[in-house]
C-alpha cells in the first residue's frame, strides 16, 4: 500500500540551510519512498528552546514503509547529521518529524501521528499548507483552520 506522508524538517546548528537541503536529498533516495515535492525553506525563531534561528521545510513523500520503519529511517538520516538529544528541544543539526502518515492516527510508545504539535507551530503549518493547501489533520480537521492561531510566531520565507 502506498501512503502519502509529510515530513517536517528543521535545523539550527552548523550549516542549517545545507542540512535541510541534504535531508530533502536523502528523502529522495530513501528505499521504499519517493520524494513528491518539498516546500520552500523558512527561517523561524526557536520555540521553547534556545540557540540560533531554525531553517524549516516540509517534504511530501509517497512510501510503502510502515510508519514505524519510516520513523527509523528518519532517525538514521538525523544520525548521519550528528543529531544528539541531550535534552528536550535542544538545538539540533537536523530534526525530522513524521507529521502525517496518510489519514492514520497512531499512538505508540515511539510514535504519535499526527504530530502532537502540528497545529501549534507556524514552522510546520506554513510550509505544510504551501505544499497541500487543503490538507486535513486526521481527527482535527483542515490544517488551514489552525493558521490564525500561530500568527504571533515569526516566520519568513527564504
Amino acid at each position: 500500500m502506498v501512503v502519502i506522508a509529510y515530513i517536517g524538517i528543521g535545523a539550527n546548528l552548523g550549516d542549517a540551510r545545507a542540512n535541510v537541503q541534504d535531508a530533502i536529498a536523502r528523502l529522495a533516495r530513501l528505499p521504499g519512498a519517493s520524494l513528491v515535492d518539498a516546500s520552500s525553506s523558512y527561517r523561524t525563531a526557536p520555540i521553547a528552546s534556545s540557540g540560533d534561528d531554525y531553517i524549516n521545510a516540509v517534504a511530501r513523500i509517497t512510501t510503502t514503509l510502515p510508519a514505524e520503519e519510516l520513523l527509523m529511517a528518519l532517525h538514521a538520516i538525523e544520525a548521519a547529521h550528528g543529531r544528539e538529544r541531550p535534552y528536550r528541544n535542544a538545538p539540533r543539526t537536523l530534526d525530522l518529524d513524521l507529521l502525517l502518515y496518510g489519514d492514520e492516527q497512531i499512538a505508540s510508545a515511539s510514535l504519535t501521528v499526527p504530530h502532537p504539535r502540528i497545529t501549534e507551530r507556524a514552522f510546520v503549518l506554513v510550509p505544510l499548507l504551501e505544499l497541500a493547501p487543503a490538507v486535513a489533520v486526521p481527527g482535527l480537521g483542515p490544517a488551514q483552520d489552525y493558521l490564525a492561531g500561530v500568527t504571533d510566531q515569526a516566520i519568513s520565507q527564504l
